[in-house]
């Protein structure tokens, strides 16, 4: 083959290859999805979420984590967080809710969301992190679970142990799950029941979510929280309507979904304001 020839090829390979990241304005937002294919992080401009204070059931695992969250944000220790347990119950909106507390008391934290499928490109997201030491950021990953056969828990281990560079100081990891180890307990069994060594077969899976430095446990809500998380709601945004009434209404609503949670009272709610024409 001619020189020409490789010269021809070397340019198109160029051509082929993604332009490297150019360095993200991490002051254009207090908040960050990171996207691949590019890799890149959009900022969002106005963060979903609730005020803290309205958050009820869940005050010793809002205390602990913000608590944590406030420790990172001003340069201490802290411990990466698994937010574990019932569906609907504000695991991601406490995570949330915290981000903007802590912005509320003037602390410069950033917000990076990370989807699951993306966890294989986290150790690009983490150079990129650390080459900005004087920002400080929490990865924020939502609905996190592994099913079989599944190899992104292995890239987890970046974020969590960060190999032998180690998770860059400046970044925390919280994620919620609806599993507390992360993984089906089927699929734990298969293998424990399988293996030659059943405990040497579960522990790289199970040990999982050992990495988290918190646990914090979320549980189905009683009806009296239930209607504490409308009657909270109603109050904020300025909705009207007799105890009485809303307890009869919200009872009905619960009964319809044949569940109770902070996810069906704000449903409900997002239902009362709709009738009483209040905008939220």
């Amino acid at each position: 083959m001619s020189e020409a020839e490789l010269n021809r090829i070397a340019a198109a390979l160029e051509r082929m290859a993604p332009a490297p990241m150019a360095a993200p304005d991490f002051t254009s937002a207090d908040a960050f999805v990171w996207h691949t294919s590019p890799d890149r992080l959009e900022p969002v401009t106005k963060v979903s979420r609730v005020d803290i204070g309205l958050l009820i059931g869940v005050d010793r695992s809002r205390d602990t984590l913000l608590s944590n969250t406030l420790q990172f944000a001003r340069g201490m220790p802290a411990n990466n967080a698994l937010l574990w347990g019932a569906r609907g119950m504000g695991k991601s909106s406490l995570v949330k809710a915290v981000h903007g507390e802590v912005r509320r008391q003037g602390l410069g934290l950033k917000i990076i969301e990370l989807q699951r499928e993306d966890l294989p490109s986290v150790a690009r997201l983490l150079n990129l992190l650390r080459a900005a030491p004087d920002e400080r950021f929490l990865l924020f990953c939502d609905d996190l679970s592994f099913s079989h056969d599944d190899q992104h828990y292995k890239s987890l281990k970046a974020v969590l142990d960060g190999g032998i560079e180690g998770r860059p100081d400046n970044v925390l990891f919280y994620a919620t799950s609806n599993r507390r180890h992360l993984m089906p307990r089927d699929m734990i069994e298969n293998e424990r029941s399988s293996a030659i060594n059943p405990g040497e077969a579960v522990e790289e899976k199970v040990s999982l979510s050992d990495r988290f430095g918190l646990w914090l446990g979320f549980h189905p809500c009683d009806q009296d929280q239930y209607l504490a998380m409308i009657r909270g709601y109603c109050d904020a945004y300025g909705v009207a309507i007799g105890d009485e009434e809303m307890r009869a209404e919200a009872i009905e609503w619960q009964a319809t979904r044949g569940s109770r949670s902070g996810r069906v009272a704000w449903q409900f709610f997002t239902d009362l304001a709709g009738r009483k024409g209040v905008r939220i």
